[in-house]
């Protein structure tokens, strides 16, 4: 019962709250020549993005192109996996902190085959806003650039969690902010992971300062 509730009964009941409230919102692009050079990117990339910021970027991003997500596989796992699929996204199950090896290598083969992935830049626990290595590390490995996004919401509840999540309040209006591709060398270790760890922590909050 429990497995019917997690696989269908919840995921269509979050799915139609999500795509109702998301309907009510309206969108600007800050940036409309990086929103457009998004959508005709070709080949692989990964696109990131703060875990605070996930909320309508999870609407905006449905439709730009079939993004491969990390989603864990616990019983709230099962939900989540769900809900992406309905929303339209491919889903691999794994963990970046339980058996964090098996997921890269999942991650890594999408990216070799020329797809798409999105990673959350300060992973599922943080520290909020301190970019995670992994997520470089796999985009220097397969060569894949890696493309910055964040939104802002005029009007918006910002909770008091770790992440600072931000729920844009229904029919008020969402300001999608979409970055340049930045480059990762392949050989990426030590004091040039730290650069471009902090290079791009410095774009994404700036991304979304920009959006405010």
């Amino acid at each position: 019962m429990k497995k019917f509730l997690n696989n269908f009964v919840i995921p269509y009941l979050l799915f139609g709250v999500f795509k109702v409230w998301c309907l009510t919102l309206g969108v600007r692009h800050k940036n409309p020549d990086g929103e457009k050079h998004l959508r005709s990117l070709k080949g692989k990339f990964v696109l990131t993005l703060w875990h605070g910021r996930i909320f309508y970027l999870f609407y905006h991003c449905r439709k730009i192109t079939d993004f491969y997500l990390l989603i864990s596989p616990s019983g709230d796992g099962d939900i989540l996996a769900r809900l992406g699929q309905l929303v339209g996204y491919s889903v691999i199950r794994g963990s970046s902190y339980k058996n964090a090896v098996p997921s890269a290598r999942s991650l890594i083969k999408v990216l070799r085959r020329e797809g798409r992935v999105a990673i959350i830049a300060d992973g599922s626990r943080g520290p909020c806003h301190k970019v995670q290595p992994g997520l470089l590390q796999i985009a220097g490995i397969t060569g894949a650039p890696v493309v910055p996004i964040s939104f802002d919401a005029r009007r918006k509840w910002i909770f008091n969690s770790w992440d600072r999540f931000v729920l844009p309040i229904p029919f008020t209006r969402c300001t999608v902010n979409t970055g340049a591709p930045l480059e990762v060398p392949r050989r990426l270790e030590g004091d040039l992971l730290k650069e471009k760890q902090l290079e791009l922590e410095n774009i994404l909050n700036q991304l979304t300062l920009e959006s405010a």
